[in-house]
């Protein structure tokens, strides 16, 4: 796998390059991934030749236009193993499509006293919809403990999980602590209380083999600019029985059946939901993005990004007054390392590793719930993807202890 990664690395121009006089070293992938070649020509080939608004015009290009994107959403469907394209929306990202859920499942199935559930481990775009869900609808918000090392406690789960929930909604793997949930047991669990599965993917699809029928997910979502594709494309996925009940939350052009003066009807599924001029050239590109990852395979990805985080792994454990949160055992874990230095501010410490030409993330990552429940205001995070190599990794590690060197010993 080492040396397939250097082979995918030149995939991708924006690597090529020299940062701080250092060769890049691009470790910020949790928060969007860098384009292959393929997807940027598939977005400048669209462009020049196929530019057109879809599904209302009758001249070659909008037809054109027309037949690519909707051959994106089978891509889709069949990358994530959907029973059909009509479960299949696009959307603007992973946010987009959990704040239709809250708007549109709030009306659908939530009564005042019902109860939402989702972790502390959550990103914020799956805390604030159902915070706000829950004011509007006089709900009950409860939130799944954490074990010690970060994974999600089962024996709160179900606890949490009753006869009055209505809607669980958990991230599938953790974009600080790395853990990938047991998705399809908690599943199972939600729907013998007859609850409703959602789950935020945008830190396991671009990593990983997602089957949402294997899963039993009711609803699913992710984004495209975390799996080489382009930013403001992503994906709802929802089974149709579902989306059939729920109504859509942005009207306008294009979702529509009729328009009268007084009442409208929706057209049939997918687009129903899809109101207005789509993300047309984000669909095409993202659908490019799944074609180049499937060439590789996303076992393979999996196993090479695994082989990464058991190389560091011991590396880090060994350096003195560094702390990481999430699980140490490097089995079915993430490609995702947050981190502390004792006496070094994450953010210090990431724009010293910059100097070094190693991009890592630094703050709360969108999880200020999590970081208050470790006790932490931030971490630094480096997160890793199928071009990162062995070699980027062992330039992380120089760069970490030449910023602890500097920060804790430079000024004596």
């Amino acid at each position: 796998m080492t040396l397939q990664s250097e082979k995918w690395k030149k995939d991708f121009p924006i690597l090529n390059q020299v940062v701080n006089d250092e060769p890049l070293v691009y470790l910020d992938n949790a928060a969007t991934s860098q384009k292959p070649t393929a997807v940027l020509n598939a977005l400048d080939t669209y462009y020049r030749t196929s530019n057109a608004n879809v599904h209302r015009g009758v001249h070659t290009l909008a037809e054109r236009a027309t037949r690519q994107y909707e051959d994106a959403r089978e891509t889709v469907r069949g990358f994530i193993n959907a029973k059909e394209v009509a479960e299949v929306l696009f959307t603007r990202g992973t946010t987009t499509s959990l704040n239709w859920l809250a708007q549109s499942l709030g009306e659908a199935v939530i009564q005042p006293g019902d109860e939402i559930v989702i972790s502390y481990m959550e990103h914020h775009s799956n805390i604030i919809p159902w915070q706000q869900l829950a004011k509007r609808k006089q709900a009950k918000l409860n939130y799944i403990e954490l074990t010690e090392d970060g994974h999600l406690d089962m024996e709160s789960v179900r606890q949490k999980i009753t006869d009055k929930t209505k809607i669980v909604s958990l991230t599938h793997v953790s974009n600080v602590l790395g853990v990938i949930n047991p998705i399809k047991e908690i599943a199972d669990l939600a729907h013998s209380k007859n609850a409703l599965m959602v789950v935020d993917g945008a830190q396991a699809v671009p990593h990983m083999t997602v089957d949402v029928k294997a899963l039993d997910a009711d609803f699913y979502a992710f984004s495209g600019h975390k799996m080489l594709g382009p930013t403001g494309i992503g994906v709802l996925y929802g089974k149709r029985e579902w989306l059939e009940k729920i109504e859509p939350v942005e009207f306008g052009g294009e979702m529509i059946d009729f328009v009268g003066l007084r009442e409208s009807t929706w057209k049939e599924l997918p687009w129903k939901f899809e109101a207005g001029t789509p993300n047309i050239s984000g669909a095409i590109g993202l659908a490019e993005a799944i074609n180049y990852l499937e060439t590789i395979g996303m076992d393979a990805i999996m196993s090479h990004e695994q082989e990464i985080v058991s190389y560091l792994m011991p590396r880090l454990l060994e350096i003195e007054d560094l702390t990481i949160y999430g699980p140490k055992d490097t089995k079915d874990r993430a490609g995702v390392i947050a981190f502390n230095i004792e006496g070094i501010h994450p953010h210090d410490l990431a724009t010293a590793m910059d100097m070094e030409g190693v991009a890592v993330r630094a703050g709360h990552h969108c999880t200020q719930p999590l970081m208050n429940y470790l006790s932490q205001t931030a971490t630094a995070r480096a997160s890793f993807y199928l071009y990162n190599t062995l070699s980027d990794a062992d330039k992380f590690v120089e760069a970490l202890l030449a910023t602890k060197e500097f920060f804790l010993y430079g000024l004596d």
